[in-house]
């Protein structure tokens, strides 16, 4: 149990201080809107807020997402008892959602709308935690799938 615990509790440590880490590092060196290119017309860091979900669907509903992801924690956490010391790859993932979630929380709470920066041109502004939430969901699928 111990394990399992350790496994999920730091990856999620690690998403969430990857992802603060990353948007504190926007917010303070980035005028919103503002746009730098890594590799010109592929991928730019570019400031951006978003009061919706994930990829910035849904603008405007930051007060359910906040409702959303505090439900989903509680959720997260409810689940690490039914998990298996044996099964690392979701642990992984429930690690990563959790981290994923409480970021995008964080940003919430405390901003009022999330900080978005990874900028392909092709997909909607998107941030770590972001991620973190998309490799999760398509980790369990794949994994509770072949269950």
């Amino acid at each position: 149990m111990r394990k399992k615990i350790i496994t999920i509790f730091l990856t999620g440590l690690l998403i969430i201080i990857l992802d603060q880490l990353t948007k504190f590092f926007i917010r303070k060196n980035f005028h919103l809107n503002e746009s730098f290119p890594i590799i010109k017309n592929t991928l730019h860091l570019t400031y951006v807020t978003n009061t919706g979900s994930a990829f910035s669907l849904f603008q405007g509903f930051n007060l359910f997402f906040i409702v959303f992801s505090v439900i989903a924690i509680i959720a997260i956490l409810y689940s690490i008892q039914k998990i298996k010391e044996n099964e690392k790859w979701i642990q992984l993932s429930v690690g990563l959602l959790l981290g994923g979630t409480v970021g995008n929380l964080a940003d919430r709470l405390a901003l009022g709308s999330v900080v978005d920066f990874i900028d392909f041109r092709i997909w909607p502004v998107f941030n770590i935690a972001d991620s973190a939430i998309t490799v999760s969901v398509i980790l369990l699928i794949i994994l509770l799938w072949k269950k």
